[in-house]
């Protein structure tokens, strides 16, 4: 009989253990969009500024924005040639 009621305590926190570790789970992948829909966010914000930066320069200085272009250009197709 002794037997009989440890497994059926076991069994208890076996389940107990199992709910706590979904629940973990559960709340870590939620924790987890929440982060990443921050992230989108905010890196929707930077590519904003950096197309009005880049639409400014291009009408305030086409030559210097078209020769920086071009040198980010060159160093990228070196650096993937290498």
């Amino acid at each position: 009989m002794a037997s009989s009621s440890a497994s059926q305590y076991g069994s208890g926190t076996i389940e107990d253990l199992k709910s706590k570790a979904k629940q973990s789970f559960d709340d870590a992948t939620d924790r987890a969009q929440e982060i990443a829909g921050q992230a989108r966010e905010q890196v929707g914000e930077v590519a904003g500024n950096v197309k009005g930066a880049i639409d400014k320069s291009v009408k305030d200085q086409p030559i210097t924005t078209l020769l920086m272009a071009a040198g980010v250009g060159f160093v990228i197709g070196a650096l993937w040639k290498s």
